[in-house]
């Protein structure tokens, strides 16, 4: 019975610390999260690079807990409006920080 009982307790501590470690906290995803935000920063990526008037290679983008951030250098600020409206438009998006500039 007692090693039961040590058995049992070493699961549940195990187990607790599993889902601690899985848990989100305003500076850090979850593991759940981190896999969405990486599915959606794929999805924007395709989005930007299917626009034919964007140059793809030079715009970066990251996501945080659904919010997308562009960065990189473009030609005009009509790209950095395109940029932020295709990245506005796929489902997922929370909202755009647009950190891109003007060579």
């Amino acid at each position: 019975m007692t090693q039961f009982k040590r058995f049992s307790t070493f699961f549940l501590i195990a187990l607790f610390a599993f889902l601690v470690g899985c848990a989100s906290t305003p500076k850090q995803e979850g593991t759940g999260e981190y896999i969405d935000d990486s599915l959606l920063t794929t999805k924007v990526k395709a989005a930007i690079f299917n626009e034919p008037s964007l140059k793809s290679a030079e715009i970066n983008v990251e996501t945080f807990k659904g919010v997308v951030q562009l960065s990189g250098f473009v030609n005009s600020q009509t790209d950095i409006n395109k940029a932020a409206e295709v990245a506005r438009d796929v489902t997922g998006v929370k909202s755009v920080k647009n950190d891109m500039r003007l060579k």
